[in-house]
Parts: C-alpha cells; sequence; structure tokens
C-alpha cells in the first residue's frame, strides 16, 4: 500500500492512483504542470503503475489512446489547470468514436479562485461536453475517512464506466488547494487507519460475460443481510422471486425498502423485514445486527437510522445494479456485480436452516410491527403516517401508486405494511424533487389501470398545471391530498428549532382552499374527515377522471407522532 501522509493532497492523491491500482490500471500518462503537483507526484511515487511524463497535452493524449487501444485496459492521463486540458479534446472524442477507455484527471483551481481572474484557470464542468460517458468533479480534498471512502467509491464508478457499458473516455475533474508541493503538515490520519481499504477492490468485469456470483463468500456466512432498495421493475413478481430465492438459498434476511415492490409480495418473501428503521433506533439491537456482508439491489433505501448504521459498520458489500450506476451513496466497501437478477435463478443449492442471527432480525420485526399496527390501529385522528399503513391494506390488486418525494415516502417506508396485493409503487428517486408530481401521475394512470397519486399539497401546488391534461386523460386517477398547509419534512429537521425563520421560509404555508382549485379545473374533490371514508372510497376505483380526496392535518402533530413512534 503506497500512501503519503506528508499533506492532506498527498493522501488524496495517493488514495486515488492507490484505487486505480487495485482496479487494475497500470499506466499514467502525465504532463507537466503545478496545479496537478498533487496527481503528478503520486503517480511518480507508485512503484506498480508505469508513469511517462510527456510535455505537449494533444501528443500526451493520444499516446494515452494508442495505449488504451491495444490493451483495453483504460490509461490515466493528468494535466494542470486551464487550457492544457482542452488539447485533450480530439483524443476524447475519438475515444468515444472508436471506443477507447481513457480517465481524464484535469487539476483545477478550488471554487474560490474560480471566476475571479485568477490566473491558469477556465471554466472546466463538463469540458469535454457529451463525448465522456461519465464526468464527476471530485470534492476539495480531505482526510476524513468518510471523504477518503468517497473518493475511492467515485474512482471505481469512473473506471468501470470507462469501460461499461461501451469504452470511452471518463473525466474527473480535481480541484486543489495549496500547497501543491508535498510539503509535511500535521496529520491525523495514519497507515492503521487504512488496513483492509482497498482490499475488495478488482478490476471490473465486462458485464455482457456471465460474471459469476461469490457464492462461496457469501453462503460461509450466516451473518449476512440482503438490502431490496428503492427499484421499479416491469416484472415485480418475477423480481421479488428472484429477490426471495437469494434469500432462502443464504438464510439471510429481506430488508425491503417501502417504495420496492417486494413489500407488496409478502407471501414469496418469508423472511422479510419492513421494521428495520425503528429497529435499529435501539443501540442494543444495532450492535447485536451487525452483518458480516450486505447484498443491495437496488438503489439504497431511504432511511438515514438504516444509512447511519451501515456507515459506521461499513460491511462488506455487494450491489446488483444493471444501469451501470453507481448506487452506493455510503461509499462502503463495495463490490458491483453487473447481472441481473434473472442470474440468481441459475443456482441451486439446498436452503440452509436460519442461522441465531438470522433469528433475531425476525423476532424483532414481528414484536415492532405488531406493535405499530396496534398503534396505528387504535389511531383515530387523522394523522398522515397512518395514511400509507391504511392504503397498503385496502388498495386494489395491482393498483398502481405514485408516490411523492419529501414525506410520504418517508412515511411509506417507515409505516407501509407488507402485504399479498401486489400494489406497485412508483417514484421520482432520480432528483428527489417535487416537480412534475401530478403530470407523472397522470402519465402513469393514461391508459392504464386506475391509479392513485400520494402527495402533499406543495408538491401538488408545484404541479397544478398537471390538470390541464385532465382531457387527454384516457383512464383514472385518485390523488390521496394530505394537506398540512405546508411542507411537513421540515418538521423533522433541526430548522424547526429557529422559530424566526422556519415558518415562513422554509414549511412556506399556502392557505389555498383546495376545493375551489379543483373546481377552477373540473376536478371532482372530497373532503376526507375519518378513517371510515376510507374503504369505500378507496377499495374499488373508478375507471376515469379525476378525484381529489383532501385528508386535512396537523404537521405538527404528525411529526410529534413519528417521534414517539
Amino acid at each position: 500500500m503506497n500512501l503519503d501522509f506528508r499533506n492532506v493532497n498527498t493522501l488524496w492523491s495517493s488514495v486515488l492512483v492507490e484505487t486505480l491500482f487495485h482496479l487494475g490500471v497500470t499506466t499514467a500518462v502525465v504532463c507537466p504542470g503545478s496545479r496537478s503537483g498533487p496527481l503528478t507526484t503520486a503517480f511518480a511515487k507508485h512503484p506498480e503503475i508505469e508513469t511517462i511524463p510527456i510535455l505537449d497535452e494533444r501528443s500526451a493524449a493520444f499516446f494515452a489512446l494508442g495505449r488504451g487501444k491495444i490493451t483495453g485496459i483504460p490509461v490515466a492521463l493528468v494535466c494542470t489547470s486551464g487550457t492544457a486540458g482542452a488539447n485533450f479534446y480530439p483524443a476524447v472524442i475519438e475515444a468515444r468514436e472508436s471506443g477507447v477507455p481513457l480517465l481524464i484527471l484535469t487539476a483545477d483551481r478550488p471554487p474560490e479562485l474560480r471566476h475571479c481572474h485568477s490566473g491558469q484557470t477556465i471554466d472546466q464542468q463538463k469540458l469535454y461536453g457529451n463525448y465522456p460517458s461519465w464526468y464527476a468533479e471530485l470534492s476539495l480534498p480531505s482526510e476524513e475517512m468518510d471523504q477518503l471512502r468517497y473518493l475511492r467509491q467515485t474512482v471505481v464508478q469512473a473506471v468501470t464506466r470507462s469501460r461499461f457499458p461501451f469504452s470511452a473516455a471518463v473525466h474527473l475533474n480535481i480541484p486543489f488547494r495549496d500547497p501543491l508541493a508535498p510539503i509535511p503538515e500535521t496529520m491525523k490520519r495514519t497507515l492503521a487507519d487504512f488496513d483492509g481499504f482497498f482490499s475488495h477492490l478488482v478490476p471490473p468485469i465486462n458485464p455482457t460475460i456471465q460474471q459469476p456470483l461469490p457464492w462461496e463468500t457469501w453462503k460461509n456466512s450466516d451473518r449476512g443481510i440482503i438490502i431490496a432498495g428503492v427499484d421499479q421493475p416491469l416484472d415485480a413478481e418475477k423480481y421479488c422471486r428472484a429477490i426471495a430465492h437469494l434469500s432462502n438459498l443464504l438464510g439471510w434476511v429481506v430488508l425491503a425498502e417501502g417504495l420496492s415492490p417486494v413489500r407488496n409480495y409478502a407471501h414469496l418473501v418469508p423472511n422479510l423485514v419492513s421494521t428495520y428503521d425503528f429497529i435499529l433506533r435501539s443501540r442494543e439491537s444495532a450492535n447485536a445486527l451487525t452483518p458480516e456482508m450486505v447484498i443491495q439491489i437496488g438503489a439504497f433505501p431511504t432511511s438515514k437510522t438504516l444509512r447511519s448504521w451501515l456507515s459506521e459498520i461499513s460491511p462488506l458489500s455487494w450491489i446488483i445494479e444493471t444501469a451501470g450506476e453507481n448506487v452506493d451513496p455510503l461509499h462502503q466497501k463495495t463490490i458491483p456485480l453487473h447481472l441481473t437478477l434473472s442470474d440468481i435463478f441459475q443456482i441451486n443449492a439446498t436452503f440452509p436452516p436460519l442461522s441465531n442471527y438470522q433469528q433475531k432480525w425476525l423476532s424483532l420485526e414481528a414484536n415492532t410491527r405488531q406493535s405499530i399496527d396496534n398503534k396505528l390501529t387504535k389511531t383515530e385522528e387523522l394523522i398522515e403516517p397512518k395514511i400509507p399503513w391504511y392504503l397498503s391494506q385496502i388498495l386494489p390488486q395491482e393498483t398502481p401508486i405514485f408516490i411523492a418525494n419529501s414525506l410520504p415516502v418517508r412515511d411509506v417506508e417507515w409505516f407501509w405494511q407488507p402485504n399479498e396485493r401486489q400494489i406497485y409503487p412508483l417514484f421520482n428517486r432520480g432528483a428527489n424533487g417535487i416537480d412534475g408530481t401530478l403530470s407523472t401521475a397522470l402519465g402513469i394512470a393514461h391508459q392504464g389501470k386506475p391509479a392513485i397519486c400520494l402527495t402533499g399539497d406543495l408538491a401538488l401546488l408545484h404541479d397544478t398545471n398537471g390538470f390541464l391534461q385532465r382531457q387527454q386523460l384516457q383512464g383514472h386517477l385518485t390523488i390521496i391530498l394530505v394537506n398540512n398547509n405546508g411542507g411537513g419534512i421540515f418538521e423533522m429537521l433541526p430548522i424547526s428549532e429557529f422559530q424566526e425563520v422556519f415558518e415562513e421560509f422554509f414549511t412556506t404555508p399556502q392557505n389555498l382552499d383546495f376545493s375551489a382549485l379543483c373546481a377552477t379545473y373540473g376536478i371532482e374533490y372530497q373532503l376526507i374527515s375519518s378513517w371510515e371514508q376510507f374503504p369505500s372510497l378507496l377499495s374499488e376505483l373508478p375507471k376515469s377522471g379525476i378525484r381529489v380526496l383532501e385528508i386535512n392535518s396537523d404537521r405538527a402533530q404528525s411529526a410529534q407522532w413519528r417521534k414517539k413512534t
């Protein structure tokens, strides 16, 4: 392990280079310059990477292109800030057009030295347009371990995307503050902090070749968990059967996010855990349930409790993700598996008995689920958490439900009850914004099964022009409007303590009469005043049109209820 602890820039750069080495990169081409000094030093000092200095950036880029063409392995190409990187452009274009992997590493000024006429500075953001297969700007160097894990995972993604799903250049823009030379400074990190830091890294495998599952590694552990995360597969039943098959083969529990279809196919997944957020809030339970390894399927769940727990323990993790995206926001010891869930059906083995560890999970799930269900059953007030809990029990079979961002997705994760109704959750969790909520839901309902949209008041107001599509809609959409007069998510955040700005600038209540709004657009409207109305209105859905079912709630009361649960 070749790490340089002289200052934060040398450590950051040497971690980057050591990660590249473990991912199979064997050659670097560096062009002279000051801002790229930390990178140049790190490559030059690495004993296993051939580092070649070339004066002219254009020649350097095509030299690297030639090496990548003959070896199929991306070459790291380094330059300083300013117009130096612009000279790489022709080779970047050629790499895309001829399918050659390249890793473009352009050093840059820190943000405070941009757009102020500081020397040797241009706008290097997405300098090569659409020709790279992937682009990212790294954060400023840091010696914090969570930032170093982020660096490692970003480099893993860069190398993977340079080769798959097609070979091309990848561009990382890398800002540095002074000192750019390896001048010693006081550092808190030591070599001991990096024990096992690189041990899981392997060169990426072509996903067009059937990738072997690490079956022997998995089956030898009885302290593993499967996380069924945020995903919306077209064939939900096949997806759930594959996850169930993997769970049964290993004897591992499945922690299923509320936005995963798994919770709606509970009869297929007997080892299902839905209350993990509540279970892991107990320090005693969190310690007792520490896993040896994790298999993640789809994007990571919404739960901050789960994220904090896994970030703290950082177990060895595999991610099954077919689109080539990096879906590990925790930057764990992650190994991407580029395969489809169908590959899991190829495994045949005897189902092992559940270990004490797995039975502990299921026992806590049963107790926690019973406690939540009992509490919600007895709750007569119109509180927000009860809405998704109730919907999971009464919606018709196979109902598509679009769930708006902010609080609705969180209430679904916390309170959506496992069921056998094959309900199909849908969502916009790519950018996680509230824009387009109504229009997206209308698109789902058009020429399809009668659909549900679960939304807050602000998300609906943000897209009321979607109601203009009412005449084009061929199908039915029921909008369950949770009106707490503002952004309820902010009640759960620290800013709620600062009342001088909280209400006006964060929750932003609009004090709107939704019945009048619906009348303006000619939309059917009904106010829900008790839970008894739910079954008659939702157990069977209309075939055409749009209707709004409004539920007024006290957001502060609902926030307190969540915190006490």
